[in-house]
């Protein structure tokens, strides 16, 4: 019975692919079919070139600053994931995933620290309707020893002061929604992001106005500009938008737009 109940479900979403132009790749993380994946972020100013190793084994190498990596299938289970200077498998900094599981997306970003590097880690179970085109958006905070962050995705010339931000509390090395959870969900169009230290409505960054595509998957780092480590300040920061998907782009970077400063 089990079997004939994913037969329907397959083709159910079939049908729904053809109707609404999905991926089959998304169709079937959807239903937790798609082998868990994973890729890498390199978010680490000035850091230099570096391969990503999981369980101890190079995946994806020459790795420069802003890369994004393609998502490549992993198997599930325990997986422990590190980067290290290219050529090399000394761990500049590593992590674990306890339980990679099937029809989740699995984001590992190198990160500037106090000394020598970081590492931050993201599940994203990836729980999007087969029906849904929204866009899907997450932050991380990459910005080391420095306040914790509020992220505001909103419409250009929107004033914040009775707004909630769409990405709150954004801690150093976290994710939110935290790892585990799912994407906030948005309508495709125009924004612009603004960030404030948490529960401030005084803007230390903002971005000019993007597009944000219908079914797009952004992950919103904030990193210290090459050179400093922990000034939120005006001009000290920096958003990269890393785009779900098999790109093997940098990330695009946004800079400050905060004027008089």
């Amino acid at each position: 019975m089990k079997k004939i109940r994913t037969l329907v479900a397959l083709a159910s979403a079939a049908a729904l692919l053809a109707a609404c132009g999905g991926g089959s790749n998304d169709v079937g993380k959807e239903l937790g079919l798609q082998n868990p994946e994973i890729h890498f972020v390199h978010a680490l100013p000035g850091g230099s070139n570096v391969d990503f190793l999981v369980n101890g084994s190079p995946l994806q190498t020459n790795i420069a600053y802003k890369q994004v990596t393609n998502f490549a299938n992993i198997n599930t289970g325990n997986t422990t994931v590190a980067y290290a200077n290219t050529g090399t498998t000394t761990p500049i900094a590593s992590g674990n995933f306890p339980d990679v599981a099937k029809g989740h997306e699995y984001t590992v970003l190198a990160l500037p620290a106090l000394t020598g590097g970081d590492i931050g880690l993201i599940d994203d179970p990836f729980d999007k309707g087969l029906l849904s085109n929204s866009a899907r958006v997450r932050a991380f905070n990459a910005t080391v020893n420095a306040q914790n962050l509020d992220i505001y995705i909103v419409a250009p010339g929107t004033n914040i002061a009775n707004v909630s931000p769409t990405l709150p509390a954004v801690t150093y090395k976290n994710a939110v929604p935290a790892s585990g959870q799912d994407s906030v969900y948005m309508n495709g169009g125009n924004y612009v992001a603004i960030v404030t230290t948490a529960s401030s409505k005084t803007a230390i960054y903002q971005s000019d106005a993007f597009n944000l595509a219908n079914n797009a998957d952004w992950l919103i780092t904030t990193v210290p500009i090459a050179g400093t480590l922990s000034q939120l300040a005006p001009g000290q920061i920096h958003l990269l938008v890393a785009q779900g998907g098999n790109t093997s782009q940098p990330a695009q970077e946004y800079a400050n737009t905060i004027t008089g400063q």
